[in-house]
């Protein structure tokens, strides 16, 4: 199903440059285009990127301006836009219009887990993909996942029509018990399924490694975690959500030719994960899939950030300045129903409360 792709890199659109709250299209076209004139063709976006402004943006940056069969595209049925089976066909060509296409090339059920499968199933999503392909508006169907190996199982296996799987998969989640990414691959190989990897530097905390850590790298942090994933049995593609010209050159020198990681490489991420694991720090990777369902519009991703450099209390008034302080949280949960690496959003929020905004 991959026969049109080149190269194993992606261009993920959920962190795209951006001037002030909006997407600086100059500055994507010109990584389209650049990403396009190294000989990678794969981009993948979804309808609540960057608050909805990253449909729109393929559309400005790429479907607009380069012939239609010189790139591949996906996209996603998110949850949170359809609440019964009826709304799924409207807003499926809404999404085509939105990235000005007449199909896409792989179409997936967005996160799946056992938190919103059945949600999926009551409204026979998957075989509502199944029927557009048939129409001619998906050329693939497949699905994103976040949950157990066994969880996948049961999806592959009541859904055997589906063409691929897209995974988190990275050095530090091979083993992580929230994530099980080594036993994710596994079925997903014992299945014949090509595997997309998403999150390979996990939000980018690995391509930020402190200097004690990368010293023993033979390359740079980022180049290096691609370079792990991108050489796993089974993964088809790997992507990887750009957000400067400056990555987009590092990634595109990784990628050609892609080169696998030394037996001393391998050696130093066993000790890299190793400190990664005792470090404390919240495994956010800002994906902000949490703050499209807090109802107090709180800055979770900015928060953790934050709690994890020890920022003080001038940068944690500025990064909330537009929403709800942590102290406003409901503890209804949205949030932790949703993110995907399955943090105690909640409790994190009561220690940036104690932090920030207790009384000297």
């Amino acid at each position: 199903m991959f026969d049109d792709l080149k190269g194993k890199l992606g261009f993920g659109a959920m962190r795209l440059p951006i001037v002030g709250k909006d997407v600086d299209l100059d500055e994507f076209a010109a990584m389209a285009d650049r990403f396009l004139e190294a000989g990678f063709n794969y981009f993948d976006t979804a309808h609540g990127y960057l608050e909805g402004k990253s449909e729109p943006a393929i559309r400005k940056a790429v479907s607009e301006r380069h012939p239609r069969e010189s790139f591949l595209l996906a996209d996603k049925l998110s949850g949170g836009f359809f609440d019964k089976e009826e709304d799924i066909e409207p807003l499926f060509f809404s999404q085509l219009e939105a990235c000005g296409v007449e199909y896409f090339d792989n179409y997936l059920m967005h996160a799946q887990s056992s938190d919103n499968y059945e949600k999926y199933k009551r409204c026979n999503a998957y075989e509502k993909a199944l029927e557009l392909k048939r129409r001619g508006y998906i050329r693939h169907v497949g699905f994103s996942f976040h949950d157990t190996p066994e969880f996948l199982e049961k999806i592959i296996t009541e859904n055997p029509f589906v063409e691929f799987v897209q995974l988190q998969v990275n050095y530090l989640d091979m083993d992580n018990p929230s994530v099980q990414a080594r036993g994710c691959l596994e079925v997903a190989r014992r299945h014949h399924l090509p595997v997309i990897v998403m999150e390979p530097v996990k939000g980018g905390r690995l391509a930020n490694l402190l200097p004690e850590l990368r010293i023993s790298l033979s390359a740079s942090p980022a180049e290096t975690a691609l370079r792990y994933a991108a050489g796993l049995d089974g993964v088809a593609l790997v992507l990887s959500g750009m957000s400067t010209a400056q990555q987009m050159e590092e990634n595109i020198r990784t990628f050609s030719p892609l080169a696998k990681l030394t037996d001393e490489d391998l050696a130093a991420l066993k000790k890299i994960v190793f400190a990664l694991e005792r470090d404390g720090s919240i495994a956010c990777t800002s994906c902000h899939y949490c703050t499209e369902v807090c109802p107090r519009q709180i800055s979770i991703p900015e928060v953790f950030s934050m709690l994890n450099r020890s920022s003080g209390k001038e940068d944690y008034e500025e990064a909330t300045k537009d929403g709800g302080k942590v102290s406003s949280c409901l503890k209804c949960g949205k949030c932790e129903k949703v993110c995907p690496q399955h943090l105690p959003i909640r409790k994190y929020l009561e220690e940036a409360a104690g932090r920030y905004e207790k009384r000297n």
